[in-house]
């Protein structure tokens, strides 16, 4: 699973409608109407370019004039769209560069307009759907563009003080010196991170000198450390930011979150929701890649589409949650991750009787969890796991180990714990930790390369498809999976691995532990006692 999840309620997203940073305000222009309402009306006024409707009159809907209004606010510099694919989020931009272009709403000569992608080729769609807006237009104004579909992708615009309309591919050092007037950043979850990192900050810092404006848009990044998701949870001051994606762990054929994510469906924009909706079942029934493709794609969520690598994913762990957890019965055995200086400690109690699953997660004191949620690069999701429970703070540098192992077992309310399970070359931390917290039960050391990894990986699996583990909804045990890939060598053997360099799978890891130790110990054949004899 590679989806970095979101908090959990149960319905539509808080973010469906978007949300604005700034205060909104729209000034008058010369005509009396708003920039916002003058795009409207000028977008409203082309031809579809193709399509079941093409030729028809272009309508826009709701949250289509929503977005112009908060990326034309004078307040906004940038302006943040995300959303289901086939949502004509493209053909929005494209018609707000045709507008920008000929001067609508800009009076400045010569205005530049980029339509910048991770390559050619995507940037080439926006183009497009540009031109096909230009033939639409009247012969009289059709005469003042001129378009070059060589080894550039440009269209000039003689009149009204002239402009310029290019693609650009992402190769920061291709604009320098730039001073756009509008920047398109089509699909931008998708660019790869250093060659995007760096066409964005040079055609940001080449806004300011004409006031230009930059319309980031997308489907959702496939993890919350990804530039556009950074854009999405925190915004700088003078974004307009609107997110449509549904709460994460519904179902993928949820009829109410489709339409969180695919506004359009009701407006006869894109994809119905029936059609959605056989997707969605389509996807369900082949699992996999094709599922987490059609949840990031189609339903806008955090999930990464290929999935070959993963330790489970998205649907495959959410079916182990459950509203109510079974009951402490039987021995429990602890799994533990013991992190190292700075990084997380975590541990899983697991009853093997009745498949109840615990996971709680440990971080030192300094840097505090928000300071270190932005270093991480997941926002505040470890102030929220916090709330929640699921994390806690001990020491200042470090998590000591003995008093932690004490305050797990103290967590497990008086369980029996049968063994702990960690990795053998912590050996000797382990025993110490131990003795410190006054505990007198086995130690199993496992180790996390080929050998051991691969069949705890493989059991814990087993475990997880045949329903032998139940969890209550859990942040922290989600952000770990999500996080959590493996390794295969040529021989097919799997070992646990992160997904990003920045993620924290130690409570997928602790999970892995104790559940694998728990499906040993239910595979062994109860000993029978053998009865008495006399000579």
């Amino acid at each position: 699973m590679t989806a970095h999840p979101v908090p959990m309620p149960k319905k539509a997203s808080r973010r469906q409608t978007g949300r604005r940073s700034v205060p909104f305000s729209i000034p008058e222009n010369s005509g009396g109407k708003s920039a916002a309402e003058t795009a409207i009306a000028f977008i409203e006024s082309l031809k579809i370019p193709e399509g079941p409707k093409a030729g028809k009159s272009l309508r826009l809907a709701d949250f289509q004039k929503q977005f112009t209004r908060g990326a034309l606010d004078p307040e906004n510099m940038v302006a943040v769209l995300s959303i289901g694919r086939g949502n004509a989020k493209t053909a929005l931009s494209a018609g707000l560069a045709l507008g920008s272009l000929i001067g609508e709403w800009d009076a400045q000569p010569k205005r530049e307009i980029l339509f910048a992608a991770r390559n050619r080729d995507q940037a080439k769609t926006a183009f497009n759907f540009l031109v096909g807006f230009i033939e639409s237009l009247p012969k009289a104004k059709r005469e003042l563009f001129t378009i070059r579909r060589g080894s550039r992708l440009e269209v000039e615009y003689e009149g009204n003080g002239g402009g310029l309309a290019r693609c650009i591919a992402a190769d920061g050092r291709s604009i320098l010196g730039g001073a756009p007037t509008l920047a398109i950043l089509d699909e931008r979850a998708a660019w790869e991170k250093e060659k995007g990192d760096l066409l964005e900050n040079a055609i940001l810092s080449g806004l300011g000198k004409r006031n230009g404006k930059a319309l980031i848009i997308s489907t959702s990044a496939p993890d919350d450390a990804n530039t556009f998701s950074r854009w999405l949870d925190e915004p700088p001051p003078g974004t307009y930011v609107q997110e449509h994606r549904p709460a994460f762990g519904l179902p993928a054929d949820d009829a109410e979150s489709l339409l969180v994510a695919n506004p359009g469906a009701v407006e006869g924009i894109g994809a119905s929701v029936e059609w959605l909706q056989a997707q969605a079942r389509r996807a369900i029934a082949r699992g996999g890649s094709a599922l987490s493709s059609f949840r990031n794609l189609n339903r806008n969520e955090r999930v990464a589409s290929e999935d070959r690598s993963v330790l489970v994913t998205v649907d495959e762990w959410l079916a182990s949650e459950v509203g109510e957890l079974p009951a402490r019965s039987g021995p429990c055995i602890l799994g533990v991750d013991l992190g190292g200086s700075r990084s997380m400690s975590a541990a899983a109690l697991y009853w093997p009787e009745t498949g109840r699953l615990e996971a709680v997660g440990t971080f030192p004191a300094v840097p505090s969890l928000a300071d270190r949620g932005a270093s991480d690069g997941v926002s505040g999701r470890y102030v929220e796991m916090q709330e929640r429970g699921e994390l806690f703070t001990m020491g200042d540098n470090t998590v000591p180990p003995g008093p932690w192992l004490a305050e797990v077992v103290k967590r497990a309310g008086g369980a029996a714990i049968s063994c702990i399970v960690g990795d053998r070359f912590r050996h000797a931390e382990f025993v110490e930790a131990m003795a410190k917290a006054n505990l007198r039960v086995p130690f199993i050391w496992r180790g996390f390369g080929w050998k051991d990894g691969s069949e705890d990986i493989e059991r814990f699996r087993r475990a997880l498809f045949d329903g032998q583990l139940k969890t209550l909804p859990s942040l922290l045990l989600r952000s770990a999976f999500a996080d959590a890939i493996t390794l295969v060598d040529p021989a097919g053997n799997h070992k646990l691995a992160k997904a990003r360099s920045l993620g924290r799978i130690d409570a997928a890891a602790a999970a892995v532990l104790a559940v694998a130790e728990g499906a040993r110990r239910a595979a062994r054949p109860v000993k029978q006692a053998r009865a008495a004899t006399w000579a």
